[in-house]
């Protein structure tokens, strides 16, 4: 006679292995205290007992494997803000953010009115070989009808991404096509890039901008400072604003390009000691000697901080911007049986002036909402409003008096610009409105764009009024009410931010950003203070 697992019986060995994982992780700690390792055990059996009870005697049949995961992340939010659990369909994604690649169809999608839409062909990309064009919307994925059915994000990545060789039939609706035309796309190493960009602002200063820190990042920096170079570079913005961060070893990397011998980029402490560390530079750099200028906001995060932090305390050059997130967090990557992972926080990182880049986080502290209350504080428009305990105080290696208590400041405050922004513009933005127009746009006149060269677009293609009366009528069939004030207010920013994305659609992010950057407003200040990075070098 055969017996059937139960659903408490499957589940247990998660919360099996999170405990072994908890007792190899702090048993060194806890190798004194018999009653610590008792109330350890005993709280795992009570654990354990009461989902029992609830399997066998709770009145409507429950999934015991979700109350399981729900239990773990509510016990890790009472530790820390980062410290997480990963189910394992979720760490999938999530490694592949990171690890800089994944197998699928290559495509930049966007969820439209309840359809796939195809925001473009990723470069080199198995569906760009295949013809899958931008503004085509993906309507059957292996004949499953997948239009108009609330689909989510999640559900796209599982049915297009999938192991390299293997094959997915897409069902596509194209403008101007009488039917759905079909596809047979063969999947394939998908390359992710964290460079988003970079090039020469005039004949001296490179621009380079990094969107996080993946296992690719340094190898790609190495490939744009080169170019840049030999371009001839002798002046760098290096732009992290929005970074979220990434992987430590990667920011270390970069932070010692610019920064001679032994000097101090970040060290970690810890509750253990094998948890403390220190980071030097420790190799020749290939801009060491040259002026640099770190570019960062609200969201520029953790790996981004190591960086900003370690060009600023060292006095090798000028950080602009807003003041950082304040993620300064050490989390170690624990895989679980199951093939999820617990990210447990370890240590926290210091700069080398021995500020923790972590700003508060206990239960007094609504640290989900630490963003919008320096908004409402009017911290994004005006340095005035953020105050520093003199307690908070560091010095640079050369005596400048920098401030801790959570994130990077910048040497240059630079305040968020709103000049042109609007309530009706940021409702075009948030109903896909202004990307639909510059889809529909680029596919009517690709041809015509596609001859131009990109210093002729740049110099001298303009937005015109009609083109901004069919986007406020698109806007209208996508519930955005016209308001003709505010619509006055941003009609250049709008135009600016129209010409941008029809670079991009036509010269991916080297056509973008140049346009863009001219509405950067954190970016224009750094311009105006390369005499002070210069006399900084020469110090």
């Amino acid at each position: 006679m055969s017996s059937k697992n139960t659903k408490f019986q499957i589940g247990l060995p998660l919360l099996l292995a999170l405990a072994i994982a908890a007792g190899m992780l702090i048993g060194a700690t806890f190798a004194s205290s018999d009653k610590k390792d008792s109330d350890l055990i005993s709280g795992v059996m009570k654990f354990r007992e009461i989902l029992g009870y609830i399997e066998r005697d709770y009145v409507d049949e429950v999934d015991t494997n979700e109350l399981i995961e729900n239990a773990i992340t509510k016990m890790l939010e009472k530790l820390d803000p980062h410290s997480v659990y990963i189910n394992s369909k979720d760490l999938e994604i999530a490694k592949a953010e990171l690890e800089g690649g994944f197998d699928g169809i290559g495509v930049e999608f966007t969820i439209m009115k309840d359809s796939i839409l195809v925001v473009a062909p990723l470069s080199g990309g198995p569906s760009e070989r295949e013809g899958i064009l931008p503004g085509d919307k993906i309507v059957e994925v292996d004949g499953e009808n997948v239009a108009s059915i609330k689909i989510t994000n999640r559900k796209v990545f599982e049915l297009l991404r999938g192991p390299k060789g293997s094959k997915v039939e897409l069902g596509i609706f194209r403008q101007g096509a009488d039917d759905i035309i079909n596809f047979t796309i063969t999947r394939d190493k998908i390359p992710q890039y964290s460079v988003d960009v970079s090039y020469m602002v005039d004949d001296e200063i490179g621009y380079l901008k990094i969107s996080r820190f993946s296992a690719t990042t340094y190898d790609e920096f190495k490939q744009a400072m080169k170019s840049l170079k030999e371009a001839g570079m002798k002046k760098l913005v290096l732009d992290l604003q929005g970074n979220p961060g990434g992987y430590m070893d990667k920011a270390v990397h970069i932070a010692d390009e610019f920064l001679a011998d032994n000097r101090m980029i970040v060290y970690t402490e810890g509750k253990q000691e094998r948890f403390n560390s220190e980071f030097r530079a420790f190799r020749k750099g290939d801009f060491e000697d040259k002026s640099i200028i770190v570019l960062i906001d609200e969201g520029s995060a953790s790996a981004s901080e190591i960086v900003s932090g370690a060009i600023q305390d060292n006095d090798r050059g000028l950080v602009v911007g807003r003041r950082s997130f304040g993620k300064g967090l050490v989390q170690m990557p624990i895989s679980l049986n199951d093939g999820s992972e617990l990210r447990l926080t370890i240590s926290r990182y210091y700069t080398p002036s021995g500020r923790s880049i972590q700003k508060p986080y206990s239960e007094d502290d609504d640290y989900a909402s630490d963003l919008l209350k320096r908004f409402e504080k009017g911290e994004f428009f005006s340095a005035d409003s953020i105050d520093f305990a003199d307690s908070l105080q560091y010095k640079t290696t050369k005596g400048r008096i920098v401030y801790g208590g959570g994130g990077i400041m910048p040497d240059y405050f630079v305040p968020r610009d709103t000049t042109g922004v609007s309530r009706y513009m940021n409702a075009l933005f948030i109903s896909n409105t202004i990307r639909e127009f510059v889809l529909e746009y680029v596919d009517e006149n690709r041809d015509k764009l596609k001859k131009m060269e990109y210093e002729d677009y740049r110099k001298n293609f303009m937005v015109s009024d009609d083109m901004l009366n069919r986007m406020v009528e698109l806007g209208k069939k996508n519930e955005v009410k016209y308001q003709e004030e505010q619509f006055s207010k941003s009609k250049d920013l709008m135009k600016l931010h129209l010409k941008a994305q029809i670079a991009r659609s036509i010269w991916d992010n080297k056509g973008f950003y140049p346009i863009y950057n001219e509405t950067n407003e954190v970016f224009q200040r750094a311009l105006e203070l390369f005499q002070e990075a210069d006399a900084l070098v020469k110090r």
